[in-house]
C-alpha cells in the first residue's frame, strides 16, 4: 500500500494541508482582518462555494478539472456575492466580463486537460460569452439575492438553472464539433448540460444559507474553525513524513 502512494500524490496532499493551515490562520486572525466587515467573509465564501463546485465538477471529471472549476468559481463568486452583501448589486459592463471571463477560464483548463485545447478553448469562449450576455439580462448570481437560515429555490431561480443547463448543453455540442469529434458531439453535449445544471442547482438552492452563514457566523465559532482547520491541515502534511518512515522500516 505504501508504494502505491506516488510523489504526485503525496505533494498534491502536503499542498492542499498547506493550504488549509493559512485559511485556518487567517480565521484564528478574524478580530486583526477587521471583524465583520474585514475580508474573511469573502474566504468564507470563496472556500464554500469552491468546495461545492470543485467536489461536484471533481467528481464527474476528476480532480484537477474539479480544481480548476472550484477555484475560479469559489474565488469569482466569493468576491461579487460579498459585495453585494454590502449593497454594491451593480458590477459594471467591464466587471461582469472579467467575472465571466474568469469562470469561463476555470472551464477551459478543466475541459482542455480531458479534450484538448481547441475543445478547451471553444468552450471556454462560449461559457465566457454566455455568462457575460446573462449578465446583461439579468441571469446572475445574485439574482433575487435574499440570504436565509433555511436553502430555497424560487420559480426564477429554478428559470435561471434551466437556462444554464440549455446554454452549456448546446455548448457542449458545438465544442465538440469545432474539435472535431462529431461521435461524441450529441453525448457530450447532454453530460455537460446536465452537469452543470446539477451543480448550479446544488448552488442557487443552498446560496442563501450560505450567504447567511457568511454574514452570522459567530467570531468564536470562526476560532473554532480555523483550530480544527490548522489540525487537519498539520496532519495532512504529516502524511509524506509517515509515509517515509513506514517505507524505512521495510
Amino acid at each position: 500500500m505504501i508504494e502505491m502512494i506516488s510523489a504526485h500524490t503525496l505533494t498534491i496532499v502536503s499542498m492542499v494541508g498547506s493550504a488549509l493551515n493559512v485559511v485556518g490562520s487567517l480565521y484564528l486572525a478574524y478580530d486583526l482582518l477587521g471583524g465583520e466587515h474585514g475580508p474573511l467573509r469573502t474566504l468564507t465564501r470563496a472556500v464554500t462555494y469552491g468546495l461545492i463546485f470543485g467536489v461536484g465538477f471533481g467528481i464527474a471529471l476528476g480532480p484537477l478539472p474539479g480544481l480548476a472549476i472550484g477555484v475560479t468559481h469559489g474565488a469569482s463568486l466569493g468576491w461579487e456575492l460579498s459585495r453585494v452583501a454590502r449593497g454594491k448589486r451593480k458590477l459594471g459592463f467591464w466587471l461582469d466580463v472579467t467575472m465571466s471571463a474568469i469562470r469561463g477560464i476555470g472551464f477551459a483548463l478543466a475541459t482542455a486537460l480531458l479534450y484538448g485545447k481547441i475543445f478547451g478553448v471553444t468552450f471556454g469562449a462560449f461559457s465566457t460569452v454566455g455568462q457575460t450576455i446573462g449578465y446583461s439580462v439579468g441571469v446572475r448570481p445574485s439574482l433575487d439575492y435574499a440570504p436565509s437560515a433555511r436553502p430555497r429555490m424560487t420559480r426564477l431561480l429554478f428559470l435561471a438553472v434551466v437556462i444554464r443547463t440549455v446554454g452549456y448543453g448546446i455548448a457542449g455540442y458545438v465544442s465538440s464539433l469545432v474539435a472535431h469529434e462529431r461521435e461524441t458531439a450529441m453525448s457530450f453535449g447532454l453530460k455537460a448540460g446536465l452537469l452543470v445544471g446539477a451543480v448550479t442547482a446544488v448552488v442557487t438552492f443552498f446560496l442563501p444559507l450560505i450567504e447567511w452563514r457568511a454574514d452570522h457566523m459567530p467570531a468564536k465559532r470562526m476560532g473554532v474553525t480555523g483550530v480544527v482547520l490548522i489540525l487537519i491541515g498539520f496532519a495532512l502534511q504529516s502524511v509524506q513524513y509517515w509515509v517515509a518512515l513506514m517505507g524505512a522500516q521495510k
